[in-house]
């Protein structure tokens, strides 16, 4: 035993003594292993994540329809698909204007801008997701480590998501993935900070900065309708978390108005100007159907190729020990560390019933409640995709889903003990474990991130599922889609386009044929019919490269009703493919159109009653009304009656067969004009 004289004194002894392995409460004031280890994990995800994406860079035709409306923005026409028709063709009002705004702010080719900003946000949506778990993990002031040693962030939830190829497809898709995901990881961030923020002591600068905080929390959650229609859950769950947290009803209100500001705002403005209550796209896809077969099928076309249950039983394991180390790790006391509200909380309740609210109130602002909120909206909207069916792209409409419920394990904490006794053994034991989850993460991301999702990814599956860039990789010859310029090569559009150059002074209708380098064109009457404008249509199923490619005094429709609400308000068909089950018959549109509709004239394939029967089924009062919404010049008594309206049209329905469609509305069919 050493003597009192070597003993050292205190000033120069050491903070900890007998441990292998230097206290981070000592060492962080150097150097942070869970700051450091998460900094260098969030660095080679993001590049390793941005690699594959530049990798397997595309612009799907979906993601071109959202251009149109931008050209229309640029060009001054307004937020439209076609000039002079008030129609919200995009599902995601955000992704519009962002791209509309950095369009106008660069002047760069459109495609270009969507490219980069869907391949900034997709590559810093990962990165900010890990950071906002970490910091669950990281160590603090007030609190010790998950335990005595040192703790490394390593990704396992962020390498599920990045693994899959359909991740890395549709981070560059131009469709709202990436804003989605940048999204959740923003408002993921927002909510952990909020649920670890301590009692200010530093006076009312500190009140006011929380204060800011907790609003610009708000505003980020209330955007949750305008970044796509069903992430409202999760919004709208945040939202609720916060409010029913302790805080001051002044601050509750002022809360609530940063939430709502925008969102209900631009709903005023979506009644009045387009006449719904969704975006047009949503009554098209018809949002409020429900098809669970089919949405299983999706579900197990997602999972089955890549052994996607694996990571996920990972995940839920190495979930529960992390939160029963981090339920177990060192306290240091601390004056800072969170006891009371004094900015955001009212008083502590006088008692009884008002007591126990208070305390089930306190409870909502912490770290447990917001990964529960999170775990609870993934699995939400997991089961709405469910059950609309999913989508006919694969894996497309899942994703946002999975990284939602891969947020709180986007990295895990591996935990050194301090020692290696039997007090340690328990300790050792967690680490183990927790590093081989880890590895076997590692081992299933490096077998399955170059399976193919679909075995024959050049064809539709039996499904109605297709890996859709695969698909027109194959059919178009290019590697790396990008511009409309590359799918001209796709079947019917370089034909397309030079009819359009043929045909634009006639006016009429373009439909496709069978044969895929020939169109149909049915002319407009000469001169047109009184009211009928002399305009060029085109009727076609790939929305985003025909409108593309046609020049902007084109009008340009489909058989879905994406851009074309009469078909947008029909019913979805039964057993139609998934995404593509609204089909409107030909016939519809030359009648809308004004074009000829007699033989021979007329294309063959066409049925000329059907198309009398259409022009008679169009004056049904409610349709007129309809097409009025969205096609008579806006004036401030349009905006009224929209406004009024809205909840009505957003309902309406019509029936695609013609002849149907009379007797629904009690109309006389007309006489047969070639009887038999």
């Amino acid at each position: 035993m050493p003597s009192a004289e070597r003993r050292p004194s205190p000033e120069h002894r050491p903070a900890v003594e007998n441990r292998p392995v230097a206290d981070p409460r000592v060492l962080g004031r150097t150097v942070n292993p869970a700051t450091v280890s998460l900094w260098i994990s969030a660095v080679v995800v993001g590049a390793i994540f941005g690699y594959g994406a530049w990798q397997r860079r595309w612009i799907a035709d979906d993601g071109l329809i959202v251009l149109r409306t931008v050209r229309n923005l640029l060009a001054g026409n307004g937020p439209v698909f076609n000039e002079g028709e008030r129609v919200e063709a995009n599902t995601s009002t955000v992704w519009t204007y962002l791209i509309w705004f950095w369009s106008w702010i660069t002047d760069a080719q459109t495609e270009y801008v969507v490219l980069w900003i869907a391949l900034v946000l997709s590559i810093s949506a990962v990165p900010i997701a890990m950071y906002g778990t970490g910091r669950l993990y990281r160590i603090r002031k007030g609190s010790g480590p998950i335990n005595p040693g040192w703790t490394l962030l390593l990704p396992l939830g962020a390498l599920v998501y990045i693994t899959l190829p359909p991740a890395r497809d549709f981070a560059t898709s131009g469709l709202e993935v990436s804003l989605c995901i940048f999204w959740a990881a923003v408002l993921w961030c927002q909510l952990i900070a909020w649920s670890q923020r301590p009692t200010p002591d530093r006076g009312i600068l500190q009140v006011r900065k929380q204060m800011v905080t907790t609003l610009l929390l708000g505003f980020n959650a209330g955007l949750a309708p305008l970044i796509r229609p069903e992430l409202t859950v999760v919004g709208g769950l945040a939202l609720l978390l916060v409010v029913c947290a302790p805080m001051t009803w002044r601050m509750r209100l002022a809360f609530a108005a940063a939430a709502a500001v925008v969102p209900v705002g631009y709903q005023i403005f979506r009644m009045g100007y387009y006449g719904l209550l969704v975006p047009n796209t949503a009554v098209a896809k018809d949002a409020s159907g429900s098809k669970y077969e089919q949405g299983l099928k999706y579900l197990g076309n997602m999972f089955s190729p890549y052994a996607l249950l694996l990571p996920l039983v990972v995940a839920v394991v190495a979930a529960g020990l992390a939160w029963y180390l981090q339920a177990h790790r060192v306290q240091v006391p601390d004056s800072g560390t969170r006891s009371g509200r004094v900015d955001l909380m009212k008083g502590s309740a006088e008692s009884g019933w008002r007591e126990r609210a208070t305390g089930w109130s306190r409870r909502l602002q912490t770290p447990t409640a917001v990964v529960a909120l999170m775990l609870v909206s993934g699995l939400l909207e997991s089961f709405y995709w469910v059950r609309q069916g999913g989508d006919f792209m694969h894996a497309r409409v899942l994703l946002v889903p999975l990284f939602l419920l891969m947020l709180p394990v986007m990295v895990i904490p591996i935990a050194l003990p301090a020692g290696l006794g039997r007090d340690h053994l328990a300790g050792w034991v967690g680490t183990v474990v927790m590093a081989g989850l880890w590895i076997t993460t590692v081992v299933w991301a490096i077998s399955t991130s170059q399976v193919a999702g679909m075995k024959n990814g050049t064809e539709i599956g039996r499904q109605g599922i297709v890996d859709e860039r695969r698909f027109y990789i194959q059919n178009i010859g290019v590697e790396h889609p990008v511009t409309a310029a590359d799918y001209l090569n796709y079947p019917r559009i370089r034909a397309m386009v030079e009819e359009i150059a043929e045909h634009s002074d006639t006016g009429g209708v373009l439909l496709a044929s069978p044969n895929y380098d020939e169109w149909y064109f049915d002319p407009l009457p000469v001169p047109p019919p009184p009211g009928v404008p002399k305009q060029l249509t085109v009727f076609y199923l790939n929305l985003g490269m025909t409108s593309m490619n046609a020049p902007l005094d084109v009008r340009v429709t489909d058989p879905m009703g994406l851009s074309y609400p009469i078909a947008a308000h029909t019913d979805r068909l039964p057993d139609g493919r998934i995404g593509h089950d609204k089909d409107l018959e030909d016939e519809w549109v030359i009648a809308e159109s004004g074009a000829w509709s007699r033989y021979p004239v007329l294309p063959a394939n066409l049925d000329a009653d059907a198309v009398q029967q259409a022009k008679v089924a169009l004056t049904c009062k409610p349709t007129q009304d309809l097409i009025a919404s969205y096609s008579q010049p806006w004036s401030f008594a349009r905006f009224k009656h929209n406004l009024r309206q809205a909840a009505g049209f957003t309902s309406y329905r019509i029936d695609r067969i013609p002849e149907y469609e009379l007797q629904r509305c009690k109309l006389p069919i007309p006489p047969p004009l070639y009887p038999r």
